[in-house]
C-alpha cells in the first residue's frame, strides 16, 4: 500500500488545499492529512477545529486526518509513507519547500516530496489571505469549503472564541 502524507497547518482549510488532498487521493492508496503546529504562526483555530473542519469537507474514503507535533520525517516513517505531498502555488512555494524535501530526504533517504501545481483559480489562495479577507468583512464563500464557511465567519467576527 502506498501511503502519502499530506501535511499543512490548515488554518483554515481552503478550497486549494482541497483540491491537492483530492488529487492526491487519487495517485495514492491511502493519504493522511496530517494537522501540524506551525510555531512561526499564531492560528486563529484549533488543532482539534482544524481536524474537524478536514473531516468535514474531504469525502475521498482513502484519505484519513491526524496531527502530529514533530518531525515530520518521524511521522511518516512510523506511518510508513512512501510520499510527501506538497501543493505549490508560485516560485516562491518552491524555494521553500525544495528546501524542506532536501531536508526531509536527509532526514529519510526513503521518502519522496511529490509536488502538485495548484489549479489555476487557487493560484493565489493561502489561508491567511483567507483570514485576512474575512476578519476585514469580505466575502470569503469562493476561497473555502462551504463546509466551515459559516465557522470561519464567526471566528473572524468573533462570536466564537479560540479557547
Amino acid at each position: 500500500m502506498k501511503i502519502a502524507i499530506c501535511p499543512g497547518s490548515f488554518d483554515p482549510v481552503t478550497l486549494g488545499h482541497k483540491d491537492i488532498i483530492e488529487r492526491a487521493a487519487e495517485l495514492f492508496d491511502k493519504v493522511i492529512v496530517l494537522v501540524m503546529t506551525n510555531s512561526s504562526k499564531h492560528s486563529m483555530f484549533t488543532v482539534d477545529e482544524r481536524v474537524a473542519f478536514l473531516k468535514k469537507c474531504i469525502a475521498s474514503k482513502n484519505v484519513e486526518v491526524d496531527t502530529f507535533n514533530g518531525l515530520l520525517v518521524d511521522y511518516a516513517k512510523k506511518q510508513d509513507a512512501v510520499a510527501i505531498v506538497k501543493g505549490l502555488r508560485a516560485v516562491s512555494d518552491f524555494d521553500y519547500e525544495f528546501q524542506q524535501a532536501l531536508t526531509n530526504k536527509s532526514l529519510l533517504p526513503g521518502i519522496e516530496t511529490v509536488f502538485l501545481a495548484a489549479n489555476g483559480k487557487n493560484m493565489f489562495l493561502s489561508s491567511s489571505m483567507v483570514k485576512e479577507v474575512c476578519c476585514l468583512n469580505g466575502d470569503i464563500s469562493q476561497f473555502v469549503p462551504c463546509e466551515v464557511l459559516e465557522d470561519v465567519i464567526k471566528r473572524c467576527k468573533g462570536e466564537i472564541n479560540n479557547d
